[in-house]
C-alpha cells in the first residue's frame, strides 16, 4: 500500500493558520494538533509536516534520526550558535558529543551535588534576605543561579562577572524567531530594532566567550585538570589541525553550552515554582517531603535526589505542561514513510513535545496539573515517547541528569523555607522561544515559611495548570 498524504488544514482556515506562525507558535501547533495527529501545512513550495504520537515521534527522532537533521528555527540560531552541539550534524556533531559526553557521566554528575546545593542555598539565603521588600522577578533570579551552576559544574569557572550573558541570548532568540517566521529575507544589515539587538549581543557574547575561553586556557596551562565540559573543548580545539577553525568551533561549542545549560533548567524552574504557588496543597505535599528528607535545615547530597520522589514527580509534571524545549524541528534528508504518511526530501518536520505531552488519548484531563502521573504505578502503562521533555534518540539531551538535579534540589529547598506568592494580576503566558520562555517574568513575593501541621497524604490531583 503506497504512503497517504497527511490531512492539511481546510484552505479557508490556512491564513489564519499561518498567521500564528507569527504571533503564537502555540496555538498553531494545538490547532495542528486538533486536525489530526499528522498533518501537512503547505506554504507555498514549502512543507511542514507535523506529527503528533509517540510512535511517529520514535520514528522521526529515533528508528530514522539520520534521515532528520536539525530544522526550522534552530538554523536560523546558527547565526550565533554555529556548529555548536545542538546545531552541527554528522560527523562534527557525533566527535563534539563523544568529547564532552564523559562530563555528563552520572558519577560526575552526582560528585558535583554539593555545589548545585550551594547555589541552590545560596538563592534562598539571598531571597530570604530580601523577604518583604515588595516583588521580585523569581525568573530572574533563577536564571542567575542556573548560570552559577554551569560555571561550576560544567566549565569550573565562575559566570558571576558576566551578568548580561541571559539578556544577549533573549536576543538571540527573538532574533532567530524574526528569521524564521521571515523565512530570513529579511537582510540582517537593515536597522530593525530586533536585528540591532541582535548584532550587539553577538557582540557581547563573542566578548564574553573569548574572555572566559582566556582565563581557563590560562589555569589549565598552568596544571588546571580537565575534565569539565569546558577543558575538554579546550582540548579539542587546540589538537583541531586547522588552528582557525580549531578556535571558530570552540567559541561555538561554549556559546552553545552557555545557552542550553541554563536556559532550559531556568524556564523549567520558573514553570514549577509558578504553578506550587497556584496549587498550595501540593506546594504543602512537597514542603512536608523537603523538611522530612533534608532535616535541620541541611543542603541536599546526591542520594536525596532518590528521597525527593514527590518534588521529582512535580517536576516533571512542570515539564509535561511547559516542556523547556517545546518543539524539535527537523529536516527529512530524503523521502521517508512515517505511519503510512508519506514526507517528501527537504521537508521541514515538527515533533512538538508541548502538544504530545498534552494528547488526550495519552493523558487523563490533560491540561490538569497532576503530578500524581508520574508515580511509578502511573508511568508504566504510558507509551516511552508520550513524554520527552529532554528529546529522544541520538540527540537526547545531555545534560538532562544534571537539569533534574538542579531542578529537584532548588525545588525542594526553596519550597521548604519560603512562601512565594504570584503578583495580582501575573498570568505566566507561555512564549515559544528556543525555548518555553515565561513573557514578562515571575514576579513573586517572597516570605519565610510558616512549619506545617501533622504530615497528610500526598496530593493526588491539583486542578487545571
Amino acid at each position: 500500500m503506497s504512503p497517504r498524504r497527511p490531512p492539511g488544514p481546510p484552505v479557508r482556515a490556512l491564513p489564519g493558520l499561518l498567521r500564528k506562525l507569527a504571533v503564537d507558535r502555540l496555538a498553531m501547533m494545538r490547532d495542528a494538533a486538533d486536525l489530526s495527529d499528522a498533518v501537512l501545512v503547505s506554504m507555498g513550495p514549502k512543507k511542514l509536516y507535523v506529527f503528533n504520537r509517540p510512535d511517529y515521534a520514535k520514528h522521526v527522532l529515533a528508528d530514522n534520526a539520520a534521515n532528520y537533521h536539525k530544522g526550522i528555527g534552530l538554523v536560523e540560531s546558527r547565526k550565533v550558535l554555529g556548529d555548536g552541539l545542538l546545531t552541527s550534524e554528522g560527523e562534527l556533531w557525533r566527535a563534539q558529543r563523544r568529547n564532552v559526553q564523559p562530563a555528563f557521566k552520572p558519577g560526575r554528575i552526582a560528585a558535583q551535588a554539593g555545589a548545585v546545593a550551594e547555589e541552590a542555598g545560596r538563592l534562598v539565603e539571598h531571597l530570604r534576605r530580601g523577604a518583604g521588600r515588595g516583588p521580585v522577578d523569581l525568573l530572574q533570579e533563577v536564571t542567575g543561579l542556573t548560570l552559577g551552576v554551569l560555571g561550576r559544574t560544567l566549565m569550573d569557572t565562575s559566570l558571576s562577572g558576566h551578568d548580561g550573558i541571559a539578556h544577549a541570548f533573549e536576543a538571540v532568540q527573538d532574533q532567530a524567531m524574526f528569521d524564521m517566521v521571515s523565512q530570513g529575507l529579511v537582510p540582517s544589515w537593515l536597522p530593525l530594532a530586533t536585528q540591532r539587538r541582535f548584532r550587539r549581543a553577538r557582540r557581547e557574547l563573542t566578548a564574553t566567550v573569548d574572555a572566559l575561553v582566556s582565563d581557563r586556557a590560562a589555569r589549565m596551562t598552568a596544571g588546571d585538570g580537565a575534565t569539565d565540559a569546558f577543558a575538554r573543548m579546550i582540548i579539542a580545539a587546540r589538537a583541531h589541525p586547522d588552528p582557525a577553525t580549531g578556535r571558530r568551533l570552540l567559541q561555538e561549542e561554549l556559546v552553545t553550552l552557555l545557552l542550553a545549560g541554563h536556559e532550559t533548567t531556568a524556564s523549567t524552574l520558573g514553570w514549577t515554582l509558578l504553578l506550587l504557588a497556584r496549587h498550595p496543597h501540593v506546594r504543602d505535599t512537597v514542603r512536608e517531603e523537603a523538611r522530612s528528607v533534608l532535616t535541620e535545615g541541611r543542603l541536599p547530597e546526591a542520594e536525596d535526589l532518590h528521597r525527593l520522589t514527590y518534588t521529582t514527580q512535580v517536576v516533571q509534571e512542570a515539564m509535561r505542561l511547559y516542556p523547556p524545549v517545546w518543539i524539535l524541528p527537523r529536516v527529512a534528508q530524503g523521502p521517508d514513510e512515517v505511519g503510512g504518511y508519506e514526507v517528501k526530501a527537504g521537508a521541514d518536520v515538527l515533533v512538538c513535545p508541548y502538544t504530545l505531552h498534552r494528547h488526550p488519548d495519552l493523558w487523563d484531563d490533560p491540561e490538569r496539573f497532576d503530578p500524581g502521573r508520574f508515580d511509578p504505578s502511573r508511568v508504566a502503562n504510558r507509551p516511552r515517547y508520550a513524554y520527552i521533555p529532554f528529546g529522544a534518540g541520538p540527540r537526547f539531551c545531555v545534560g538532562s541528569n544534571l537539569g533534574m538535579m538542579e531542578a529537584v534540589f532548588v525545588t525542594a529547598l526553596v519550597t521548604r523555607d519560603l512562601d512565594l506568592t504570584v503578583r495580582p494580576g501575573h498570568q505566566g503566558i507561555a512564549e515559544p522561544m528556543m525555548s518555553l520562555r515565561m513573557r514578562g517574568g515571575l514576579p513573586m513575593t517572597v516570605r519565610p515559611a510558616d512549619r506545617l501541621p501533622a504530615p497528610r497524604a500526598a496530593a493526588a490531583g491539583a486542578g487545571a495548570a
